[in-house]
């Protein structure tokens, strides 16, 4: 009896948390009717959101991925003085604030000689659609070093080795071996970096701000119109969000989730 009752009360404590969150996503959904909804998602300024928040995450996500495999492998296979701390200070964007991490950038790209030197050679990153993709990245990319790691290191090295043995350099034998491996995790990073990206807001703003037509993505979309009571766009640019989060959710789970990225 006692048994059966922790087990109920597990039972009860997750459905409650269940019908919490889809009462949040349900009303958010329902608050407007159909028409309405459809109407506010054609529009010009939300469908310039969709096309900047979807060019800026696939970029931003493809950034990740090409410095991820490298940096998180050597993280996996490789012992070094400072591992600890490096591993420490790359795990940091996952800790902070977002919009701490936008600060940072910020002050980087517009008051540093770096962001000077950048700007006078036609790369800005302050207000600008270039600095919406740094600051995905720069919030993102500690994910995917964690994710890749993970993976990484639940790959057995003797691969690489027998590789080695059999006449490839060890880059070959990483092409070759430990990266098709790596398949799953790769994959389950870039689908939850890229809606991360997709849904990223408090960096975006520090450091490309709040533009309508300009710097608008989703997120901003929200709430430029939230700001400025336009509640039926606010809740078309949510909408999209939402939609993309449950099409993220379910492509990873596809790959078997956490459990199976490798």
């Amino acid at each position: 009896m006692q048994r059966n009752g922790f087990k109920y009360a597990n039972l009860f404590l997750m459905l409650l948390l269940t019908l919490f969150i889809f009462t949040l996503i349900l009303e958010i959904i329902t608050h407007t009717d159909p028409v309405s909804l459809i109407t506010n998602i054609i529009s010009p300024e939300i469908q310039f959101a969709i096309r900047l928040s979807l060019l800026t995450s696939v970029i931003s996500t493809f950034m990740c991925i090409l410095i991820a495999i490298p940096v998180s492998y050597s993280l996996a296979r490789y012992d070094f003085h400072g591992k600890a701390i490096i591993n420490t200070v790359l795990d940091l964007p996952m800790a902070l604030p977002p919009i701490v991490a936008g600060l940072g950038l910020l002050l980087i790209f517009g008051t540093t000689g770096v962001g000077s030197f950048l700007a006078d050679a036609g790369l800005k990153f302050v207000f600008t659609v270039p600095g919406i993709i740094m600051a995905q990245f720069a919030v993102n990319i500690s994910l995917m070093l964690r994710i890749m790691r993970s993976t990484f290191e639940g790959i057995n090295p003797r691969y690489e080795h027998v590789a080695q043995t059999l006449g490839c350099t060890p880059f070959q034998a990483f092409i070759r071996t430990t990266l098709p491996l790596s398949k799953n995790g790769m994959i389950a990073g870039s689908v939850i970096t890229w809606s991360r990206g997709i849904g990223e807001f408090g960096a975006v703003l520090m450091l490309a701000g709040a533009t309508r037509m300009k710097t608008e993505t989703l997120p901003i979309a929200l709430y430029l119109n939230m700001s400025s009571g336009e509640l039926d766009l606010a809740i078309a640019a949510a909408t999209i969000l939402i939609l993309i989060s449950g099409i993220t959710l379910y492509l990873f789970e596809r790959k078997g989730g956490v459990a199976k990225l490798y």
